[in-house]
């Protein structure tokens, strides 16, 4: 039950919830309210490539490389925008108007990029970033609100949270593909307007679930006690319009100078938490120097994963035998196969790491593992491009799909524990400004995984020598890296000071 008891942090009791299947019954309101969000979010994954090349560059190969940088972009400044939703929850708004100001904007985003203007849809992206900057961050905070911080079924919970994200990220991209080719398209090029206009209905379905049924939130999230007008509500969405063009400045700049702000960011954040970290001592020292290594690895890990929503898009439209039977395989649908192995395979990760007791791997070789596991995946491409391409120059459906699956499980070993680890390393005083600094090192991932799709495409698109090439280059990237992080796991495990 969710008794009175006060979690640390908060200034009023966790109220008396009626329960559901045994947790209280606001999670399954904050359940469906993610779904949806999760549903727009992965429901124009699959297209925004496809698009980019279709509407802007007249179906023409050469578009994909500058398709890849503004995915990779997007992605970034996705994960960037995180950071100040936090802050206007946290101090300004309360959680509950953060995350239905962020729905807002995020549904009014979609339903610009389906207008065929290349301006107009570089604003709609910018829309859904700075929406998506006050909705994810916050409602995921929600959910820890509703537990005691000794309540066992704390993480349970979050676990029935995470299966929403991933029953709206497998579901959207199978419904979204359907009703674009097989509903409203007119021609052989599916209708990608339907795609952002259903993922806007979504986000819509989102706003008003929660709008509903936050009352049965009894004030968890809602603003503190002298903070309640609704001017400020009007001050951060006219904050949030004043952001918007600086967003589509920074998506219009290109990649490589985005590159060069997210890494001065990131290495003020690092000065920042040194400085704190000596100042503390010499084991809030070493925590932090941990925790900044774990950073750079988090980077190439991301930067090669995020290849899901780029390149293996048109490795998947054009070298890819998609053909089983009479049916032909989606491009589209690959987007759902990692949701699906996350379902699948995580509760055989996590009962692998209690089965494994005294002997589960230290979180850098949990790491290691998670960079190696994305490698195997570039090694399944490597040996298809070199041994089974066909006469037509395709490869198996199985490699891709296999490919997908791999990365999902190399995911569970690294991604999982990101957040945990960053709560017990980071100084005591700064430990938001280092979940700032993870969420920053997964948005330089990103990025640069746009950069790095555009140079598998290459200046007349992807081909089985480019492609071949680049997934060569990421194969040994993430391997090397892998061992690196195993051979300094006993080091890394001394500067992190038995935190496990």
């Amino acid at each position: 039950m969710s008794g009175a008891a006060i979690t640390p942090g908060q200034e009023t009791p966790i109220p008396e919830f009626k329960q559901i299947m045994g947790h209280p019954a606001p999670l399954w309101m904050l359940f469906m309210s993610e779904f949806w969000e999760r549903f727009a979010f992965y429901g124009i994954r699959w297209a925004l490539v496809l698009y980019i090349v279709e509407q802007f560059y007249k179906g023409d190969p050469s578009g994909q490389a500058a398709a890849n940088l503004t995915y990779g972009s997007y992605l970034a400044l996705v994960y960037a925008a995180a950071l100040f939703g936090g802050y206007v929850a946290d101090r300004v708004i309360g959680y509950q108007r953060s995350i239905l100001v962020g729905a807002v904007f995020m549904a009014t985003g979609l339903f610009m990029i389906s207008l065929p203007n290349q301006d107009i849809f570089k604003l709609g992206l910018a829309t859904i970033i700075v929406g998506n900057g006050l909705f994810k961050p916050n409602i995921s905070t929600m959910v820890g609100k509703l537990y005691s911080i000794a309540d066992t079924r704390r993480d349970s919970g979050f676990t029935i949270f995470y299966m929403g994200i991933n029953v709206g990220g497998f579901l959207a991209p199978i419904f979204t593909q359907f009703l674009a080719q097989k509903v409203f398209n007119v021609s052989d090029t599916p209708a990608y307007k339907v795609v952002f206009i259903a993922a806007g209905v979504g986000m819509l379905l989102s706003l008003v679930w929660f709008a509903i049924g936050r009352r049965m939130l009894k004030g968890i999230g809602a603003p503190a006690e002298g903070t309640e007008g609704s001017s400020r509500v009007m001050y951060v969405a006219l904050g949030a319009l004043c952001v918007i063009p600086l967003v589509f400045f920074l998506l219009s700049m290109g990649a490589a100078k985005l590159q060069v702000v997210l890494s001065v960011l990131f290495f003020g954040l690092a000065v920042m938490l040194l400085i704190e970290g000596v100042r503390n001592g010499k084991v809030a020292r070493d925590k932090v120097i941990a925790m900044l290594l774990i950073f750079t690895f988090n980077i190439l890990f991301w930067m090669f994963f995020e290849q899901a929503g780029s390149s293996f898009t048109f490795l998947a439209e054009n070298i890819v035998n998609r053909n089983l039977g009479d049916f032909t395989f989606p491009t589209a649908w690959f987007q759902s196969v990692n949701s699906l192995a996350i379902i699948g395979f995580a509760p055989i990760v996590a009962a692998v790491w209690v089965m494994l007791g005294r002997f589960n791997p230290s979180i850098p070789r949990k790491f290691g593992l998670g960079l190696i596991g994305n490698a195997l995946a570039f090694g399944l491409l490597m040996y298809a491009l070199t041994y089974l391409v066909d006469d037509k120059s395709q490869i198996p459906f199985w490699t891709l799909f296999m490919v997908y699956v791999i990365q999902s499980i190399g995911e569970l070993c690294l991604s999982p524990i990101g957040l945990s680890m960053v709560t017990k390393l980071a100084p005591t005083r700064l430990v938001g400004l280092g979940m700032g600094g993870w969420f920053l090192s997964t948005g330089i991932g990103n990025n640069l995984s746009g950069i790095f799709a555009s140079h598998v495409s290459g200046d007349s698109g992807m081909s089985v020598a480019s492609a071949l090439g680049g997934y060569t280059f990421g194969f040994y990237s993430l391997l090397g890296a892998g061992i690196v992080l195993f051979l300094i796991a006993p080091l890394m495990q001394k500067l992190m000071h038995g935190v496990k």
